[in-house]
């Protein structure tokens, strides 16, 4: 049985801050609970029992709350918690791990003296519906999905004090954690057995390790090696950032700079390399390694093995009377580096050797994502550069970071050296992927059909490669790549990520009214947002004036995160005004991408609320060559040229007889005509019929085609129609009783300015004729529209 509460009321959805109160998102979801909690209580007197119960629940939410874990329910002595179910920092998964590690020490130190409790933890990773207004501590049923379910089967089997993983979630903490496989579990209600994993530990900090060739950075790599060899020969420090997006080879690099510049006119450099893992054990964690490598050590070793080799290291730097106190409180800092006294303490005597050993030979400190670390260490590496500076050292700071993160270094002007690092270009991608695929035993094929979506970032290569012939993924997109793009979209405020999912469920650029159609807003409220995801990257604007993701990896994201019944209503507006055209599909394996088959169906087509597949016809697309769901389809045939009419209550169609134009099916004030009948009206119908279709449309009129009604006044798109509540605040329509009624013949604005369809007019010669407005087919209607040819 799927564990989850339904939502409550959907008016409350609506009012929320967010525009977009719902999303498919893949989150971690935690299930913690106690072993032999009956047994406990039965021994224990009621005031006992509530004591530990107050202690027990306030402890294990004050632990998922401090890794940013919201607690969704409680289920007698069971906690569950999401991660990542609001906002995502590519890290939701070691979070969840980190809180379930945690609970058992805290449990230990904060519980009533006597009591001793054991807590059994599963942790699953997978795609759920989450209620976005309703994600907070306490907010009872805010996701629904099979991972919850399957997060509460893995507890069961836990072993007392152990924490469990999924498959999934094992992928997303490899190398973070330390862990061994457990027995494959089989789970009732489940077709296929669970492969399982217990947590050891946290894994020890180690710098990746890279093979193989770079491609595409040599000039970037020949300035930061230019900019360590002008510091150390003018004895002037400088100050080295390698900027790129997450997954651009900033690490991979800052390894390529390390092999490069080993020596400078002969001198060895000496480099001191500190990474900044997320969450480290305390804020000057990273220094701790970076002594740990300086001094030659490993995890585990013993006090007076780390005390000699740190004797070892100072000998000569410092003078013998400091020797022993500084040695001992480098081994107190990287014994305890989160104790704040021992970690100050060992900080400075680091600085002063490293200033030390910049007096002796050249020395590079490097820190990899340093915008990851805490602001103590930031603080040692502005003393550090500002030292030297004073001293005139040849030393140099390479630093590693987001192009979002802004290092203030005070007094370095002139000094520093920003290396930005672009997407690969296509050769340079090109070359990465058939490396990659060759590497991987497989055949270097596919490498163009993985060119435009990898969009020239190096991780996400890698993470295309090793997704092939892998299981179907959320959205068609590797994990790897999908983390990425979750923290990248949960960046934007709610105005801009509803803007962004907009543009992503259309293949084809959209200007800024259609999607201000799409989501109920003023164009004048979405220009803004639209600009601003420009600037951020993450849109690209046409020459047209139209937009579009800029990454097909962002795009699919984006696009798989609406709701079906959001995506319904996107296209349900764009009847309104425009053929709907081309639904982004809402899942393409990874396999099949490579091999270039879509094998996704189209998401939401309009008009329907569930899906084609299982041997079911497809449900019609509007504008894709088939009828238009709730419109009966009247077919013209005419040269070059097919228009699709459906038909109005009161309003005679007579079709008469024209050289190529063959009528079926028309509906004549509810009598279905004969086909092909004479009339002396075909003239005046059929001009108002394709004049009301927006221009450069292809396939004939669109459901939303408004006409005069004979004898009504109104208008087709007049009509009252209601929106379903809970799905955007803005998709209400902006009166109770519907839209404004609007004069017959206009077409709500979707692109620019709407068409004014009048009474025919004679067609303009050929001065009169605005630049453009010639359609291909040479045909010119009364209306002065043109029509794309079929």
């Amino acid at each position: 049985m799927l564990i989850t509460t339904p939502v409550g009321s959907r008016e409350a959805v609506t009012v929320a801050r967010w525009p977009v109160p719902e999303e498919r998102r893949t989150v971690t979801v935690l299930f913690a609970d106690i072993v032999g909690s009956t047994g406990l209580v039965e021994r224990l007197d009621p005031e006992d029992v509530r004591a530990l119960q107050q202690a027990y629940f306030g402890t294990v939410a004050a632990v998922l709350r401090r890794w940013h874990g919201v607690v969704e329910k409680y289920v007698g002595d069971a906690v569950m918690a999401l991660f990542g179910a609001h906002g995502s920092d590519g890290f939701d998964a070691y979070r969840a791990v980190r809180a379930g590690l945690e609970i058992q020490g805290a449990l230990d130190r904060r519980l009533p003296a006597g009591t001793r409790v054991r807590v059994r933890v599963g942790v699953a990773t997978g795609e759920v519906l989450v209620d976005l207004a309703g994600t907070r501590d306490g907010g009872h049923g805010t996701a629904s999905g099979a991972v919850i379910t399957t997060a509460a089967r893995l507890q069961e089997y836990a072993p007392p004090g152990g924490v469990v993983l999924c498959a999934a979630t094992r992928r997303a903490v490899a190398g973070m954690v330390e862990q061994r496989p457990l027995s494959t579990l089989t789970v009732a209600g489940r077709a296929a057995p669970l492969d399982v994993w217990r947590v050891t530990g946290v894994s020890p900090r180690r710098l990746a390790r890279h093979h193989g060739p770079v491609f595409g950075r040599r000039r970037e790599l020949a300035t930061a090696g230019d900019e360590i060899v002008r510091a150390v020969r003018e004895r002037r420090p400088r100050w080295i950032s390698l900027v790129g997006p997450a997954g651009s080879g900033r690490s991979r690099l800052l390894h390529e700079l390390v092999r490069a510049v080993s020596t400078v006119d002969g001198a060895p450099v000496r480099w001191c390399v500190a990474h900044c893992p997320p969450f480290p054990d305390g804020e000057l964690a990273p220094l701790a390694d970076l002594v740990r490598g300086l001094a030659g050590l490993r995890d585990g070793q013993s006090p007076e093995t780390v005390r000699r080799r740190l004797g070892t290291i100072l000998d000569g730097l410092l003078p013998a009377a400091r020797r022993g106190a500084a040695a001992h409180a480098m081994a107190e800092f990287l014994a305890a580096p989160r104790d704040a006294g021992a970690a100050a303490r060992g900080a400075e005597v680091c600085r002063e050797v490293l200033l030390d050993l910049a007096t002796g030979q050249p020395v590079v400190v490097a820190v990899d994502d340093v915008d990851r670390a805490a602001p103590a260490l930031n603080r040692f590496l502005h003393r550090l550069f500002a030292t030297a500076s004073e001293r005139g050292l040849p030393l140099a700071v390479v630093a590693t970071h987001g192009p979002r993160w802004a290092d203030l270094l005070p007094g370095a002007a002139g000094r520093r050296r920003r290396v930005p690092l672009p997407a690969l270009g296509t050769v340079d991608t090109g070359r990465l992927l058939r490396h990659l695929l060759d590497r991987a035993g497989r055949p270097t094929a596919p490498a163009a059909e993985l060119l435009p979506l990898v969009a020239g970032n190096p991780a996400a290569a890698a993470a295309y490669v090793a997704a092939l012939g892998a299981a179907d993924e959320p959205a068609g997109v590797p994990e790897p790549v999908r983390r990425l793009v979750d923290a990248r979209l949960d960046r934007l405020d709610g105005e801009q990520r509803a803007v962004l999912m907009a543009a992503a469920t259309r293949d084809v650029d959209v200007p800024a009214a259609t999607v201000a159609r799409m989501l109920g807003w003023s164009t004048g409220r979405t220009e803004p947002v639209l600009r601003a995801l420009v600037d951020a990257g993450l849109l690209r604007q046409a020459a047209t004036g139209g937009y579009a993701v800029a990454e097909p990896a962002v795009a699919r994201v984006a696009a798989h995160r609406l709701p079906r019944a959001v995506r319904a209503e996107f296209a349900r507006r764009l009847r309104d005004v425009e053929t709907v055209g081309a639904i982004r599909p809402a899942v393409t394996r990874p396999a099949d991408a490579a091999a270039g088959v879509a094998t996704g169906r189209a998401a939401c087509p309009a008009g329907t609320g569930r899906r084609s597949g299982g041997g079911a016809r497809p449900a019609p697309v509007p504008g894709a060559g088939g009828p238009t769901p709730g419109v009966p389809a009247v077919v013209g045939s005419m040269p070059r040229v097919t228009a699709a009419v459906g038909p109005m209550p009161g309003v005679t169609a007579v079709v008469g007889s024209m050289p190529g134009v063959t009528a079926a099916g028309v509906t004549a004030g509810g009598t279905d005509a004969p086909a092909g009948r004479p009339t002396a009206a075909v003239g005046a119908v059929w001009a108002d019929a394709v004049a009301g279709c927006p221009a450069g449309v292809s396939g004939g009129a669109s459901a939303g085609l408004a006409l005069p009604a004979a004898g009504s006044g109104g208008s087709r798109a007049g009509r009252a129609v209601r929106a379903r509540l809970g799905v955007f605040p803005g998709l209400r329509d902006p009166l109770p009783g519907g839209p404004p009624r609007e004069s017959a013949g206009r077409v709500g604005p979707v692109g620019g300015r709407p068409p004014a369809v009048g009474p025919p007019r004679p067609p303009r010669t050929h001065r009169e004729r605005p630049a453009g407005a010639s359609d291909r087919a040479g045909l010119t209607l009364a209306a002065g529209v043109p029509v794309r040819a079929a």
